[in-house]
């Protein structure tokens, strides 16, 4: 058992016998985004959602460790919490930035990963990207953070179709506190050099990328590395953005299930 305090989760269990699955929602939301995949999930699976540190439930980085924080250490939370459940291996389905979550824990932990299903992953900061976190870097102490949060949803997201996405990412970061805000803005310093790991070294877990066709930031460079990568595979969802989980829930679910069913099957290339 963990001494420290553990994140904010919530278990819906279908049997002792079930494999489990794990969701770990981006920066700014919490694992409210998942209310379209909960009870699909569980008619074959025992599912955990975490509220990663600072967001939704969870207390404050001061609550749950450091002030000053890693990935690496948010994601230790995520392993801090199945330890506390004695969940030894599961299924992982990441959302923006939680994709980058369980891409490390498949690295901290590789033992407790059966497959990975990246939703709306970031495998590389383009040059928009970089000018907009460079942006936010020079006035995140003289802007109200949720004037930033906005820009940023409306730059990832910008059409009709992506509002309600958008509206439901800058209603949970409302949540936040400007501090924790400034505290996750931050790790924006280390992701570039965590990115070309991720597109420069495959893991062996079976990797699910799932992308929205009009995600216009994140999908060329997961093309790309799908391309190289010889245990990932990629479905790109027509008629959705970013947030795919959210626009196209039942095409996410039909595509995330499958893949979790079997793995094997979806990365056999088709003759």
């Amino acid at each position: 058992m963990p001494t420290k305090p553990v994140l904010h989760y919530r278990i819906y269990e279908r049997s002792p016998e079930s494999p489990w699955v794990v969701l770990v929602h981006g920066a700014g939301g919490s694992s409210a985004i998942w209310y379209r995949q909960v009870r699909v999930f569980q008619r074959e699976f025992n599912v955990l959602l975490v509220d990663l540190r600072g967001h939704g439930g969870s207390g404050t980085s001061d609550a749950i460790g450091s002030p000053r924080y890693t990935f690496e250490d948010v994601s230790r939370d995520v392993i801090d919490v199945l330890d506390h459940l004695n969940i030894d291996r599961a299924h992982f389905v990441g959302m923006s930035l939680g994709s980058i979550v369980i891409r490390i824990i498949a690295e901290l932990a590789p033992d407790r990963v059966e497959t990975l299903v990246m939703g709306g992953a970031i495998m590389r900061l383009d040059v928009r990207s970089r000018v907009l976190v460079g942006l936010g870097n020079l006035f995140k102490r003289v802007v109200p953070f949720i004037w930033l949060y906005r820009l940023f949803a409306w730059i990832i997201m910008p059409r009709k179709a992506h509002r309600k996405a958008r509206s439901l990412f800058v209603r949970e970061a409302q949540n936040l506190c400007r501090t924790e805000f400034l505290r996750w803005f931050r790790l924006t310093a280390e992701i570039n050099p965590l990115l070309r790991l991720f597109r420069e070294r495959e893991l062996p877990h079976p990797t699910l990328y799932l992308m929205g066709e009009e995600d216009h930031l994140f999908l060329p460079a997961v093309r790309a590395t799908v391309a190289r990568h010889g245990r990932s595979v990629l479905e790109v969802i027509r008629g959705s953005g970013h947030v795919c989980n959210v626009e196209q829930p039942d095409v996410f679910n039909r595509l995330a299930m499958a893949f979790m069913r079997q793995p094997d099957l979806a990365l056999v290339p088709a003759r």
